[in-house]
Order: structure tokens, then C-alpha cells, then sequence
């Protein structure tokens, strides 16, 4: 799996502590919606690339008695949406973990229904797939700046913007 950063444990994007799994790639929808000049984003975008193996990841996610949970997110997690689909499978099938996994993404649901994943479009009902396995949180919509915050109930924790907010699809 290439990801762009890595947290063992996190206490900030979900109410229970988490594994947080930073996705390298992004299609960078939002720049001409949030009218920043440079994304909000961009520190991450610039980091080197790590390619860790899925089953070290999950084994040292297993390992680690702190965490409950996964989060994954920016860039934009769908935008490797095989390798997401791929791990969340190796995680409950191969594993037998059902812990929650959480998806952040700045998709919207109706965009989840084609999905941009390396430079090509996957046909691919995304949300159908991902109600095939159960505890899978998608936190939708893109970031807009100078917006005030507020709770999402769902994931215990304060959203940037009043469009995003987290649903529990399975």
C-alpha cells in the first residue's frame, strides 16, 4: 500500500482511538470550490510516498492495544479506491477484524457512484460494495474554508464545515 503518512494513534478524528492511514493521491476537485490558492492539503501532497505492506499494517494495527478503530483519509481515500477495498477485505476476511473503519472523503454520495482512482474512472457502485462489510463510516463532503465548525454525532468529533458530515453505512 502506498500512503503519503502514518499515525499509530490518534485521538482527534474519531471518538475512539484510532489508526489514521494518509492517502497519497488526489484529484484536487475542490481547489476551484473552496477558492484557496493553495490547498489546504498541500504539505501532505508534497510528503514522500511510503509503501508499506498491507498485512505489516494490519498486524501492527492488531498489535497495538490503544487502538479501536481505522481511520482513512487525505488526501482522498477514494481517489485509491482498490487498494481501499482491498485492505478493508484482507482486514475482516483475512484477519477477522471488525473493528470500525472510517473514510473520510470530500465526495459526495451521488459522486461515490464513479469514482476517479488513478487518473482513470472505475465503474464501480462504491457504496454498494462497501455495505458488503459491516462497521464502514464515510464522512462526506469537501472542505470549505471560513466556515464555522460543528459536531458530528456519528463520529464524536467537530467537522470543519457545515456540508460534511459522517454516516454509518453498514
Amino acid at each position: 500500500m502506498i500512503l503519503k503518512g502514518l499515525i499509530d494513534e490518534d485521538f482527534v478524528n474519531y471518538k475512539k482511538p484510532s489508526m489514521v492511514l494518509e492517502f497519497p493521491y488526489c484529484t484536487f476537485k475542490c481547489d476551484k470550490e473552496c477558492g484557496r490558492q493553495v490547498c489546504q492539503n498541500s504539505d501532505l501532497a508534497s510528503a514522500p510516498n511510503i509503501d508499506i505492506n498491507d498485512v505489516k499494517l494490519i498486524e501492527r494495527y492488531l498489535a497495538n492495544p490503544i487502538t479501536e478503530a481505522i481511520v482513512m483519509q487525505g488526501l482522498e481515500p477514494f481517489d485509491s479506491v482498490l487498494t481501499v477495498v482491498n485492505f478493508i477485505y484482507m482486514l475482516r476476511h483475512l484477519y477477522n477484524c471488525h473493528d470500525d473503519v472510517i473514510i473520510y472523503t470530500g465526495y459526495t454520495k451521488e459522486e461515490l457512484s464513479k469514482v476517479s482512482a488513478m487518473g482513470g474512472f472505475i465503474e464501480m457502485d462504491i457504496l454498494t460494495k462497501l455495505k458488503n462489510y459491516d462497521n464502514i463510516i464515510i464522512k462526506y463532503g469537501r472542505f470549505i474554508p471560513d466556515c464555522e465548525s460543528h459536531y458530528d454525532e456519528v463520529l464524536g468529533v467537530n467537522l470543519a464545515s457545515p456540508n460534511q458530515y459522517a454516516e454509518r453505512i453498514s
